[in-house]
C-alpha cells in the first residue's frame, strides 16, 4: 500500500496513532499535541485499562488493544512507535506494509539486520522514516557539527563522549528493583541489550553527529555488576550489562573514547562531548536541566581559555518528522542511520567476545 500523498500547503491535520503508551509515550503524546498541524487519533496498547487511561490523559478518541485492531481501523496517517525494543521490528513492518509513516523509538531493532530490513521495507515503500534519537533536539550539539563543518577547529584529532546515568545507586528515577519498566532494561531475555544497546545507541549519535563524522573502527569491554543475589529479581534474569567502554577510530581519522553507565553516582542523566582539532575544541554538556556549549579557538588556543557559545532553538526531532510528511521528503535521523549505528553496536559485543578490534 501506497502512503498518502500530503502537501504543505493541506489544511488537514497529520492524523497519528501512538502505539505503545509507556512512560516514553507520554512525552511523545505531549510534544506531538504541540505541534498545530498533528491530531492524535488513536493509541494501542495490549492493557486495555493502561490504553484508556493514556487515551483520556492525551485526549485521544479511539483506543485499541492490538495493531491488527488499529490497521483495520485505519484511520491515522502516521505513528509513533513507543513498543519495547524487541516490538519494533514486527509492528513496524506492519505499518510499513499498511502505507503509513512512522517514526519509531530507539533503538530501531535488537540487531544490524532486522534493522536494516525495516529501513529496507521503508526506502521500497516510499514512506517518511525517523528514529527518535532525542538528543538531536540540543541546539548545542548541532551547533557544535556546524562549527567543526566550518574547520572552525582545524583538522578533528580526538573525541571523547560519555553518557553518564544514576539509576541504578538512586531512586530520582524510580525503584528499578520493583518497577517493571526499569528491570526490563536490564534482561537479555526481555529483549534489552543492556547499557550499550539502550544508551549506546544515543552517545554514538551524540559523538558522530556533533563531531561530523562516522566510526569506522571499535573495540569495546562491557561488564555486568552484581545487583540482586543471583542477579535475578521474579522473572527478570539480570544479565545485560550495566557498563561499556570503548576505543573508536573515525572516518575523519580522529581517534576517542566513548563510554556509558547506569551506575554514575552523581549524574542523573548527561552527556558530555569533547571534539579536539588541531586549531581548537569544543565541549558540549547536556542534562536535563540545561545544555552548554564551549569552545577554545583562535587566540584562546595558547592559554586553553574556553568561552561559552550562544546558540538559538532548533526544531526537535517531532516537529522535524511532521514537516518531512508535509514535503514528502525524509529528515535526518531516518531507518538508514539508525540501522548504521546499529551495526556498530552489534560489532561492540562481537569484540568483547573475541577481544580485538573490529572494522566496521
Amino acid at each position: 500500500m501506497q502512503p498518502a500523498k500530503r502537501g504543505i500547503a493541506e489544511m488537514a491535520p497529520l492524523r497519528l496513532l501512538v502505539l505503545g503508551t509507556g512512560g516514553m509515550a507520554n512525552t511523545h503524546a505531549m510534544n506531538f499535541s504541540t505541534v498545530p498541524e498533528v491530531k492524535l487519533v488513536g493509541a494501542v496498547d495490549v492493557d486495555l485499562a493502561k490504553v484508556r487511561a493514556f487515551a483520556a490523559r492525551h485526549d485521544i478518541p479511539e483506543t485499541f488493544t492490538s495493531l491488527d485492531e488499529a490497521i483495520a481501523w485505519g484511520e491515522f496517517d502516521a505513528v509513533t512507535n513507543v513498543t519495547p525494543d524487541r516490538i519494533h521490528h514486527p509492528t513496524t513492518l506492519q505499518l510499513i506494509a499498511a502505507g503509513k509513516h512512522v517514526m519509531c523509538e530507539k533503538p530501531l531493532a535488537e540487531t544490524y539486520a532486522k534493522a536494516a530490513e525495516m529501513a529496507d521495507a521503508a526506502e521500497q515503500a516510499g514512506v517518511v522514516n525517523m528514529v527518535n534519537l532525542t538528543y538531536r533536539n540540543v541546539a548545542q550539539v548541532q551547533k557544535a557539527r556546524q562549527m567543526v563543518l566550518a574547520g572552525e577547529i582545524g583538522r578533528v584529532r580526538h573525541i571523547e563522549a560519555s553518557y553518564l546515568q544514576s539509576w541504578l545507586v538512586s531512586k530520582a528515577w524510580g525503584d528499578w528493583s520493583t518497577e517493571s519498566q526499569w528491570l526490563w532494561r536490564l534482561s537479555t531475555s526481555h529483549g534489552s541489550n543492556g547499557v550499550l544497546g539502550d544508551v549506546g545507541i544515543h552517545i554514538l549519535d551524540f559523538a558522530g553527529y556533533g563531531a561530523a563524522t562516522d566510526i569506522s573502527s571499535v573495540f569495546a569491554r562491557m561488564k555486568t555488576f552484581e545487583k540482586a543475589p543471583g542477579n535475578r529479581i521474579g522473572e527478570y534474569n539480570l544479565d545485560a550489562n550495566d557498563s561499556f567502554t570503548m576505543t573508536a577510530e573515525f572516518s575523519n581519522g580522529a581517534i576517542g573514547v566513548i563510554h556509558a553507565s547506569r551506575w554514575a553516582t552523581g549524574h542523573l542523566n548527561e552527556l558530555r562531548l569533547r571534539v579536539h582539532g588541531d586549531k581548537g575544541a569544543l565541549e558540549v554538556i547536556h542534562r536535563p536541566d540545561a545544555s552548554k556549549l564551549r569552545a577554545c579557538r583562535e587566540q584562546d588556543v595558547e592559554l586553553a581559555v574556553w568561552r561559552e557559545v550562544e546558540v538559538d532553538p532548533v526544531a526537535t526531532n517531532y516537529q522535524k518528522f511532521v514537516a518531512a510528511i508535509a514535503e514528502g521528503k525524509n529528515q535526518e535521523p531516518t531507518f538508514r542511520h539508525a540501522a548504521n549505528l546499529q551495526k556498530v553496536l552489534d560489532l561492540a559485543m562481537v569484540t568483547e567476545k573475541e577481544r580485538r578490534e573490529i572494522s566496521v
